[in-house]
């Protein structure tokens, strides 16, 4: 997952929501050196793929020697924040899968009106929930074997994670309104998937399943072992009832050599898979690879349950139990029979763990149990007869939920699942409870004025916004907080590098999504300056035309003059003609730099008089001249370059190509120009010092030839 930003304290003004990193222990990452030894006289770390950090270790000059290499580069993997259980690139992915679901969502929650919120409000939260867990799904399945191993017990379809877990407690019992009538049931579902993550701090009947499935291999005869019965046992308590059925299976009466000699053995444990198989259970629906009988209402369920107890009584008290030799198995059997009539000793003593016996006793002990009857009384009693040596944290928000205590929810969530989890989880908590919703919505004094849902939303925006790979997603969850969001917002596109073309774009394109174009405005200004600063003069002057900033493009133009006010023949001008490309054909974003558009075009037309084009083209360019010199926008300064560079035109052979009037105006110029030498601030052209003898001889002469044709 994305981490925190480095420091709250000295940088804590880049902070979205303030935090202290004073609870993270630090941690040593040792460097495994092959060739390079210490000391060492410079170190050099930058990020490589992934998690990954490369660590470049140069040695001095003193220690280096003929077989030393001077240095040495090594890779440091990154441990995961969570133990490994879902990768960074993982959470990058759920970061980012889960975006469109919850913005959906909160459009959805803006649209609807009041009776629908109450009446609908559900379905739509089961929808982002079923697209959020299908997220969590861990990518890494096992892939399923053509030919199936009669001796493989349990089948892994994929690696459980912790978070999915919690997120489907949290969907069981507050956002599926459909399953409410068949709770322990879904608890039940629930165990059998994730019991697996309780393994690694406690012993778990699945723990007890794998390691039976080792030594099936090497096990001639199962009903002889000791561990069989007690496997056997342990999976009927926690009703995973096609584990059971399989085991059974194995059973040695089965065998063809057997069936003659063992016949009401067999007899008797077919009997009783026979009756595990046909178990009734109060639900809609089973998987295809699930043993019972489903019964959506609990009439017709409590009437099946009845008489499937009389059959495991009867088969109890039948005789053939005293013809059956093998004492194993018998046993065994009886036992299971004991666990199906709910013998509360039993079902203590096969069971691993707390959860285990609260699935057990839901099974066999309370099988009418609907909705939250009397759970987390029964959870504390299961607590009391198997104590909780190293808790899990599954177990901790089960707790919660059970005793509907929506602080301890939110603590568990926040505190073992992360940021991530809580802010999405707030929808399903707040679409199942009252309380809830109340509690997180209430507006917090001592928070600022926002709501603790505002609150968790703010501290997941802003570990987006410290990852380079995740900044851009953060703006979803700024824009659902109605207080602090949209300032935060800002503050976030603000300190975005503007340096990377990318992400100024992505800036951009956030800013017109939400309406913030003042800030749209600001971004490109500060994009313009850093890229005139830096040499891009061109991507400058473009992002400047884009935020309308006339008074930089002014400033740029006053700069810029100083390079192209030489004569045409300059090839300094060739470096700046593609920047006034960028001009276009609007002025009104030119700014100052009009006049380097148009100087840019009679800049070419004069090029072609040099190279001896015809008096038809002189006389156009004549005329760029004159609409040069009448526009006010063109600096006084260029005037004098202006004409210099025009001696050919003012000289024409053929015939005068100014009129008389035309040339008193730039008569006028040059007598304008005279009296601003005496100016302070007159900026000198870079001429010959006989320029403007030049000119005025042009002109005047000119002016004669004029004269006589008109």
């Amino acid at each position: 997952m994305p981490g925190m930003t480095s420091d709250a304290g000295e940088f804590g003004s880049l902070s979205v929501v303030p935090h202290s990193l004073d609870a993270q222990a630090a941690r040593v990452y040792p460097l495994r050196t092959h060739s390079a030894t210490p000391p060492f006289a410079r170190l050099s770390i930058s990020w490589a793929r992934g998690n990954t950090l490369r660590v470049t270790l140069l040695q001095s000059d003193d220690a280096v020697s003929e077989q030393s290499v001077g240095g040495e580069v090594v890779e440091v993997k990154l441990a995961e924040a969570d133990g490994g259980e879902i990768s960074g690139a993982q959470w990058r992915r759920i970061a980012y899968g889960s975006v469109a679901p919850f913005a959906l969502l909160q459009s959805r929650k803006n649209s609807i009106d009041s009776f629908h919120y109450e009446k609908d409000w559900w379905e739509h939260v089961m929808d982002y929930s079923k697209e959020i867990s299908s997220l969590l799904s861990n990518s890494k399945s096992s892939a399923t074997p053509i030919i199936e191993d009669p001796k493989t017990v349990l089948r892994t379809v994929e690696e459980p994670t912790s978070v999915k877990a919690a997120w489907e407690l949290l969907e069981m019992f507050y956002a599926d309104k459909q399953s409410q009538t068949w709770i322990p049931e879904r608890l039940l579902d629930w165990l059998a998937d994730f019991d697996c993550l309780f393994s690694g701090t406690q012993p778990t009947v699945h723990a007890k399943l794998v390691a039976f499935q080792k030594e099936l291999v090497t096990i001639q005869a199962v009903e002889n072992h000791p561990e069989y019965w007690e496997v056997i046992s342990s999976a009927l308590a926690v009703g995973w009832l096609d584990v059971v059925v399989k085991l059974l299976r194995l059973h040695g009466s089965y065998m063809y050599d057997q069936l003659g000699s063992r016949e009401i053995e067999n007899g008797l444990v077919e009997a009783v898979a026979l009756l595990i198989s046909q178990m009734p259970r109060l639900r809609p629906d089973l998987p295809t690879e699930k043993l019972g009988e489903c019964y959506n209402t609990k009439p017709e369920f409590m009437k099946a349950w009845e008489k499937w107890r009389g059959q495991i009584t009867k088969l109890d008290c039948s005789a053939f139990w005293l013809q059956c030799d093998h004492q194993q198995t018998r046993v065994g059997l009886k036992n299971m029979l004991q666990i199906m009539l709910g013998n509360a000793n039993l079902l203590s003593n096969v069971t691993c763990h707390w959860m285990e016996l609260y699935i057990s006793h839901f099974l066999y002990i309370r099988p009418f149990t609907v909705g939250l009857e009397s759970m987390y009384s029964l959870a504390e009693k299961c607590i009391h007869l198997k104590p909780i040596s190293n808790r899990h944290k599954l177990m901790g928000l089960a707790l919660g939920i059970l005793e509907e205590n929506t602080e301890v929810v939110l603590a568990e969530c926040s505190r073992s699942f992360g940021p991530w989890m809580i802010t999405h989880a707030l929808e399903l908590l707040t679409a199942g409870s009252a309380q809830a919703e109340n509690l997180l919505h209430e507006e917090q004094s001592k928070l600022g004025g926002i709501c603790i849902e505002e609150l968790h939303r703010l501290t997941y925006a802003q570990i987006l916004s410290s990852h380079a790979l995740t900044w851009n997603i953060a703006p979803i969850y700024l824009t659902s907080c109605m207080k602090q969001g949209m300032g935060l917002l800002e503050n976030l596109l603000y300190k975005q590098p503007v340096q990377h073309h990318q992400v100024l774009l992505k800036s951009i394109e956030i800013c017109r999504l939400n309406g913030l174009d003042h800030v749209s405005e600001d971004i490109m200004k500060i994009a313009g300056v850093h890229y005139w600063k830096h040499g891009k003069k061109g991507s400058a002057v473009f992002w400047l035309q884009q935020a309308q900033d006339d008074v930089r493009l002014n400033r740029i133009a006053k700069h810029l003059f100083d390079f192209v006010g030489k004569s045409v023949s300059d090839e300094s001008f060739k470096q700046w003609e593609g920047m006034i490309e960028l001009l276009g054909t609007e002025s009104k974003t030119a700014g100052g730099l009009e006049f380097l558009k148009k100087y840019r075009d009679f800049r070419r037309s004069l090029q072609q008089v040099q190279d001896g084009i015809t008096t038809d083209n002189a006389r156009k360019a004549a005329e760029a001249l004159i609409s040069l010199m009448r526009n006010p926008s063109t600096p006084q300064q260029f005037w004098l370059p202006l004409l210099y560079d025009s001696l050919k035109l003012l000289n024409w052979k053929e015939s005068p190509l100014l009129n008389v009037s035309e040339t008193n105006i730039l008569l006028n110029k040059l007598q304008e120009l005279s009296l601003a030498k005496l100016l302070p601030g007159f900026v000198a052209s870079d001429l010959p010092s006989d320029a403007l003898k030049s000119v005025r001889l042009a002109l005047a002469t000119n002016l004669g030839r004029a004269f006589l044709l008109d």
